[in-house]
């Protein structure tokens, strides 16, 4: 039996992964995939034709970068569907407007016409009942300082020439937007309770995690 079966996770399910920066969400993706043998969706950083640019001037790309968050998404989400399921997702489309875009307008790095033309096209596009929202939400967390130094250890030049003012403000503000999401259910796991790379065996109590969450959901507002 697989560990799939044995927990009682749909085939068709799909769980998106989300956290701050260094956490760990290519890597849980990559185990859980592995695991229950499910296909993977990834954030595409490297194509991405704003990030370099973005930060070296919040103020001047912040909105585009955002947009293009979005129509990636929207679609990678819309294929995941398509296909009937069976995803790992690396990162959810709800960090962009709940965080990152509300970050930079409440900071002045995007104009208030911006935020409010990007905002009321994320509603008109995700929160509505027709949107297809993942089974489980896994929310990768830790303290501040394990971050920094996961951010560190992968050494992405443009991640270690942003201040570190920036990573403390964006540890802060998933804090507080995680523990106001209710989109779809929400599994928190803490990131050294576990060490995936390491120890192989510590994805199973993760994936009875998952079973229990996904089989004893309620039925969630948007």
């Amino acid at each position: 039996m697989s560990l799939r079966e044995k927990y009682g996770i749909p085939s068709n399910a799909v769980i998106t992964i989300a956290g701050t920066v260094g956490v760990g969400k290519s890597t849980m993706t990559k185990g859980l995939a592995n695991a229950l043998g499910f296909r993977t969706s990834f954030e595409k950083v490297d194509t991405n034709p704003y990030l370099d640019k973005f930060y070296q001037d919040f103020e001047r790309w912040s909105f585009h970068l955002q947009i293009y968050f979005l129509a990636e998404r929207f679609k990678e989400q819309k294929k995941i569907f398509e296909y009937g399921g069976g995803f790992i997702q690396d990162r959810s489309i709800y960090e962009d407007t709940g965080i990152f875009a509300k970050m930079h307008y409440e900071k002045g790095t995007m104009t208030e016409v911006d935020y409010t033309t990007y905002t009321s096209l994320f509603d008109a596009m995700v929160m509505t009942p027709y949107f297809p929202h993942p089974d489980l939400l896994i929310y990768l967390e830790g303290s501040i300082d394990d971050i920094l130094d996961r951010i560190k250890e992968r050494g992405r030049p443009m991640e270690q020439q942003t201040p570190i003012e920036y990573w403390e403000e964006m540890h802060h503000r998933y804090e507080t937007w995680i523990d106001n999401f209710h989109a779809c259910p929400v599994l928190r796991l803490n990131i050294n309770e576990y060490d995936i790379l390491e120890d192989q065996a510590s994805i199973e109590p993760i994936i009875e995690k998952v079973g229990r969450f996904i089989t004893n959901k309620s039925t969630v507002k948007i």
